[in-house]
């Protein structure tokens, strides 16, 4: 059963998303509060780990950026699926490059919102229309944008190592590298340049230029 932090200004929000969670079952809301600040002091004061996965709002009341939050709640070992409007494209660029795993919109279904969670929760990316809608028609984002770590861990992966030796060759935990692959299909799911499988995967390296032309990995 994964483990979930709710974090949005607005009471009736949380307590929607709540209710939600407690019917279905499969999930269960350790933490809710309005601000990341107030979710870190909760970790401090009660020694528990990381949660799975934070349902976080785009925009606090308590004059924090999207930025600052997403960078510290992905710091602090958890991933974030943006919570909020689809409108907000600037926002939400924001929040995909300091390492949101995906975003679902407030307009819809509660059982929507639940799957992503549980689909981010997985380790698997998260595919839906926000993302390129935010992005649509703006060529800045027309490269994935990957992150020092997240090239090197597309560059081991596809060459044909298992995930788990590719965490031990960069020395980082499991898990960090699990994160990392699902954060890079996002980001290419946002351009409109989907990889889905592992072949995918080594066809983006080669085009991005992560893996030189010439290399046929074999790919399981």
């Amino acid at each position: 059963m994964s483990r979930v932090a709710l974090i949005d200004d607005h009471e009736s929000v949380r307590l929607g998303l709540e209710a939600a969670f407690a019917r279905e079952g499969e999930q269960t809301v350790v933490f809710s509060g309005s601000s990341v600040g107030a979710y870190l002091d909760w970790r401090g004061d009660s020694g528990s780990a990381p949660v799975d996965v934070i349902a976080l709002d785009l925009t606090l009341g308590d004059g924090t950026t999207v930025t600052e939050n997403v960078t510290a709640l992905v710091a602090d070992g958890s991933s974030v699926v943006i919570h909020s409007v689809a409108d907000r494209s600037d926002a939400v660029r924001e929040a995909l490059a300091a390492g949101a795993a995906g975003v679902v919109s407030k307009s819809s279904p509660l059982d929507d919102v639940l799957d992503a969670i549980r689909t981010v929760a997985n380790g698997e990316a998260l595919n839906n229309v926000e993302w390129a809608s935010a992005v649509d028609g703006d060529r800045a984002f027309a490269d994935a944008q990957l992150s020092r770590r997240e090239r090197d861990v597309l560059r081991l992966y596809a060459t044909g190592l298992p995930l788990k030796a590719v965490a031990e060759r960069l020395g980082v935990a499991y898990n960090t590298a699990k994160e990392n692959l699902s954060r890079v299909r996002v980001k290419y799911v946002v351009v409109g340049r989907p990889a889905p499988t592992k072949l995918d995967l080594v066809r983006r390296a080669v085009e991005d230029g992560i893996l030189p032309a010439d290399r046929s990995p074999h790919v399981s």
